[in-house]
């Protein structure tokens, strides 16, 4: 990494978050003439304006595909991709370096490198302290890997153009990148209220060690691949341990055994609301904040893009 001056730091991080303004002052490529489409265009391209046409479109092909069979949640992944590239390209009107074809695969890589360590090292933890143990599940290897792949794949894709593309960056332009990151944290935890065991502990974790881990992993990188990456290798990891993934059980590879103190082991909900991959998760998202801050990632609130 290049070194630079703080201010010019700052400045990298504001123009890669600055709206594109075009011809245009409605919410697509042609325009509606007069004052009335002044003001449609006005509050599409306003943060939470593209925010929310960008999670109706993304989270509606999320809901059509990410229960589907075989290779259909890959294929809603590369959908949900299209939409939100149209309401960033068309309503928005904004760059989009956080989907960038160049450099993706080395970005879903390192994120997955980190994902895969957070899962193995909170797993083996637990163990260590007598929570899990695992047997061999005999659901046959190839089936597995490829319903794991696939519905891991379908599902952080969307989420992370939600919360992380969408959702965290719209705030951080109203209330800058810090009150973005606990809003969508807490959302993110408060999303997961539905899962099979969640309790108000279990959301609070998720909102920890999930909602802010990603986040800063968002910002400090700036690309979704990167968190795509890291939730991808955490969601798929769990599922071939035969961990439930918050809460949501599918045949794994392994089959996890749990015993002792649901603080220890995350009780029904699982690994998620387990103390250890709480404290784990932390400890990894303090230095991702602190990098993101030296590269001048973090946005205060009175530079914030309007």
């Amino acid at each position: 990494m290049m070194h630079t001056s703080s201010t010019t730091r700052h400045e990298a991080g504001h123009d890669r978050l600055a709206d594109v303004s075009g011809p245009s002052d409605a919410c697509g490529p042609s325009g509606v003439s007069g004052p009335s489409g002044g003001r449609v265009g006005r509050i599409c391209r306003s943060p939470l304006g593209w925010m929310l046409i960008g999670i109706a479109g993304v989270g509606a092909v999320s809901a059509a595909t990410a229960t589907g069979p075989g290779p259909v949640p890959v294929l809603g992944a590369a959908v949900a991709v299209a939409v939100y590239w149209a309401v960033m390209r068309f309503v928005a009107r904004r760059p989009m370096p956080e989907i960038a074809r160049r450099g993706a695969v080395r970005e879903a890589l390192l994120g997955g490198g980190i994902g895969l360590g957070f899962i193995l090292v909170s797993a083996l933890v637990i163990t260590a302290f007598g929570g899990y143990s695992f047997s061999w599940a005999g659901n046959g290897f190839f089936s597995v890997v490829a319903s794991a792949g696939a519905v891991s794949a379908g599902a952080v894709v969307t989420e992370e153009l939600m919360f992380r593309g969408l959702a965290l960056q719209a705030l951080e332009r109203l209330f800058g990148s810090r009150a973005a990151v606990a809003i969508t944290a807490l959302l993110f935890g408060a999303a997961h209220l539905a899962n099979p065991g969640a309790t108000a502990w279990s959301a609070l974790a998720i909102a920890l060690e999930a909602g802010a881990l990603l986040a800063a992993a968002f910002l400090w990188r700036r690309s979704i691949w990167f968190v795509a990456g890291l939730h991808f290798a955490w969601n798929a990891t769990e599922q071939l341990l035969g961990i439930p993934v918050s809460g949501n059980t599918a045949k794994g590879l392994l089959s996890v055994h749990v015993s002792g103190s649901g603080l220890l082991t995350g009780g029904s909900f699982s690994l998620e609301a387990s103390i250890v991959t709480v404290l784990i998760g932390v400890a990894l998202a303090v230095p991702m904040f602190v990098l993101a801050h030296r590269r001048g990632a973090l946005l205060p609130r009175q530079h914030v893009a309007r």
